[in-house]
């Protein structure tokens, strides 16, 4: 009989002072969610709108013209770069 594969979770222990504690339980109390559920949702929901910031940027008409000139200009010359992408990895 083969024994079921155990369920691994990380943990992330953060050291919390009571007031802001207070306020976590109040908000988790409110959406009818426990602390670590609503902290996992809170923190999920920040981090997606960081990483989007990262991906995402507007730009105005002469920023874009610009930047697609750029992107179109033939690219320069990086001896120092192609000296390091032929050397062998440490790895």
């Amino acid at each position: 009989m083969a024994a079921s594969p155990k369920r691994r979770e990380d943990r992330l222990e953060i050291p919390l002072p009571a007031a802001p504690k207070k306020v976590l339980e109040r908000a988790a109390l409110s959406q009818n969610k426990s602390i670590g559920a609503f902290m996992l949702d809170s923190a999920l929901t920040a981090a997606a709108e960081v990483l989007a910031e990262r991906r995402e940027f507007n730009l105005n008409a002469r920023q874009y013209d610009a930047f697609v000139a750029a992107l179109d200009a033939p690219s320069k010359p990086k001896p120092r770069l192609a000296k390091l992408l032929k050397t062998p990895s440490a790895l």
